[in-house]
């Protein structure tokens, strides 16, 4: 079983006080930081560009979890792993789940000397990108629908969770099971106990105590 990471997404850090929040987050156990990009077009939202990750990489000590929520992923991967992204997960959606094409981004990231796997929406099913799991790090599962923070937690998306899982042991894959969207004391158990070991959260760890918050998800 994978060590349990807890991925903080900075969609939810208060840009306020981001210095010091960042130097919260460095003493804190996440070992990753989640980033959601979002073009504007393949959600409904306008997020972070890569000049903003160059700034979290020169001071934050965590792994750059970049998440594509973006219509061009071929174009956007590369420009991203340059910013300093050490995992690139992309929407089997904006490549109309094409295999080949997925497949080969896939390839071109790890050429890059990344992590990286794909996403998908609630309503789009895990079980036909099972011949894609031999070349994936990771599989992201949205349990809310893409595009604002603050969304409850969709528990029918773990029935994924546990289809990935199962493939996982069958096959001896290694890849990570994360996910994202209305993680909270209430919901991240579920999330465990159907296969995940990556977390993300964020309105839940950036209210109150930071450090305690991601504790809380450890236990």
């Amino acid at each position: 079983m994978n060590e349990r990471i807890i991925a903080p997404s900075v969609l939810s850090l208060d840009y306020s006080k981001m210095t010091e929040q960042i130097s919260i987050l460095n003493q804190s156990k996440a070992k990753w930081l989640h980033f959601d990009v979002m073009d504007g077009h393949f959600v409904p939202n306008i997020t972070f560009g890569p000049d903003i990750l160059k700034g979290f990489k020169k001071s934050a000590h965590q792994l750059l979890d970049v998440h594509l929520m973006v219509t061009d992923p071929e174009k956007y991967a590369p420009i991203f792993i340059e910013a300093g992204a050490g995992c690139v997960t992309f929407h089997t959606e904006a490549l109309d789940n094409d295999l080949q094409r997925i497949s080969a981004l896939l390839k071109k990231n790890h050429d890059m000397g990344v992590l990286t796997g794909i996403v998908v929406k609630p309503h789009t099913p895990i079980e036909p990108f099972e011949s894609l799991l031999d070349q994936v790090d990771i599989v992201l599962i949205m349990s809310v629908e893409p595009g604002f923070g603050g969304q409850s937690f969709m528990e029918s998306v773990l029935s994924k969770v546990v289809w990935l899982k199962q493939k996982k042991e069958e096959k001896q894959y290694s890849y990570r099971i994360e996910i994202d969207g209305g993680i909270n004391l209430n919901t991240f158990q579920k999330a465990i106990e159907a296969g995940c070991d990556t977390l993300v959260a964020g309105s839940f760890v950036f209210k109150g105590d930071i450090c305690a918050n991601i504790e809380e998800l450890l236990k």
